[in-house]
């Protein structure tokens, strides 16, 4: 995977803005059901936001949110507070919703 660009990632996260959370990262920490419902939130609609709910220290919430980037092939564009905001591509160009435009790329 190519890296984003900083424009491209402040485009994403003004699209996140108005976004409720897909998935909730809770006591657990990153499981795979986790991680399924990543998945499936990045298929249907190819940028969700991720709650963190019980870890509040920066440092470990980096830590997990890049490993959900990692195991879910996804860009992390931002993470805001105690939320995380995840892009990915769409494999079919038709089903494709979010177009970053050509003056970021």
């Amino acid at each position: 995977m190519k890296e984003l660009k900083g424009s491209q990632k402040k485009y994403l996260r003004g699209l996140a803005h108005d976004l409720k959370p897909a998935a909730f990262v809770g006591q657990k920490g990153v499981t795979t059901s986790l991680i399924n419902e990543v998945n499936q939130g990045l298929d249907a609609n190819e940028l969700i936001k991720v709650k963190f709910v019980e870890f509040k220290e920066r440092g470990i919430k980096e830590e997990l949110a890049v490993e959900i980037a990692t195991q879910t092939q996804s860009y992390l564009t931002g993470l805001i507070g105690h939320v995380a905001i995840y892009y990915r591509q769409n494999k079919d160009a038709k089903k494709r919703k979010i177009i970053i435009p050509m003056s970021l790329l």
